[in-house]
């Protein structure tokens, strides 16, 4: 059974830093495409930051690209979204996604994902 904990988030000032993980169990993390999504009360989920399965290929959202950034250890079958320079508009529950496939590359769509973790909040105040 694919398991995602995301891990990393909470409370932090404008302009400051955040780091979140995604550690992946139950599946051949190095064939999984991972994504980060975010969700904020009353917003759709919207799209992060993406990144193939050898960590080659990463794509980021407008809105983060300068900002975060996404990596991965495959060895520790963990994903990353280091964030920094955060605002408050950066607030929202932040879901880490896979899809178990070598060929995917990388996809800003939601529904491209097989497996979801729980999320974990990011609250950034101003």
């Amino acid at each position: 059974q694919v398991q995602l904990v995301e891990s990393g988030g909470g409370l932090v000032q404008a302009g400051g830093s955040l780091r979140l993980a995604c550690a992946v169990s139950g599946g051949t993390f190095s064939s999984a495409a991972m994504a980060w999504f975010r969700q904020a009360p009353g917003n759709e989920r919207e799209f992060v930051a993406a990144i193939n399965w050898s960590g080659s290929i990463k794509h980021y959202a407008d809105s983060v690209s300068g900002r975060f950034i996404i990596s991965r250890d495959n060895a520790k079958n963990t994903v990353y979204l280091q964030m920094y320079s955060l605002k408050p508009e950066d607030t929202a529950v932040y879901y880490c996604a896979a899809i178990f496939k070598r060929s995917m590359v990388v996809s800003i769509y939601y529904y491209d994902y097989d497996y979801w973790g729980q999320g974990t909040q990011v609250t950034v105040s101003s």
